[in-house]
């Protein structure tokens, strides 16, 4: 494998940088929000799965009248 010179690295890491296409501003907002609603939904979810797991458990054993 051929060694690369760190000045000719940097030139090809701000190549393949300038072509990356960021998301905007807007898009950035839109998809944080996302990110918070599903982390909200995927809580809410094991928490009830949670909360039907022990009431089987304690229903089960007879545990925690």
């Amino acid at each position: 494998m051929a060694k690369t010179s760190p000045a000719q690295f940097a030139r090809e890491v701000r190549r393949e940088i300038a072509k990356v296409t960021w998301p905007t501003r807007k898009e950035t907002v839109i998809s944080t929000w996302m990110v918070f609603l599903m982390v909200i939904v995927a809580s809410l979810f094991f928490l009830a799965v949670d909360q039907i797991i022990a009431f089987a458990v304690r229903l089960v054993f007879g545990i925690g009248g």
